[in-house]
């Protein structure tokens, strides 16, 4: 996941809402970007498209195992004996 685009502006509006550094405007946004990927990349945040394929491997996984578990109850209905014949 790209965050630059996010960053960038979300620097630009932090350098917008400080009065009166219109001087310091480049080196300021340089810092306020350097300083908020410094704080997401502590974070440990995964990417969307990590998060989307691993909600897809548990459902298929949950699927499978759903299929085993009824499986399971299938066998084991035959393999015990009736109780009314004997």
């Amino acid at each position: 996941m790209n965050q630059e685009p996010q960053l960038d502006e979300l620097a630009a509006r932090l350098v917008r809402a400080v009065p009166g550094m219109s001087a310091m405007r480049t080196e300021l946004e340089q810092n306020f970007r350097a300083l908020l990927r410094s704080h997401l990349d502590r974070l440990d945040l995964v990417s969307r498209e990590r998060f989307d394929t691993q909600a897809e491997l548990l459902a298929r996984t949950r699927s499978q195992l759903e299929a085993l578990e009824a499986r399971i109850r299938v066998l084991e209905n035959e393999s015990t004996p009736n109780e009314g014949s004997a």
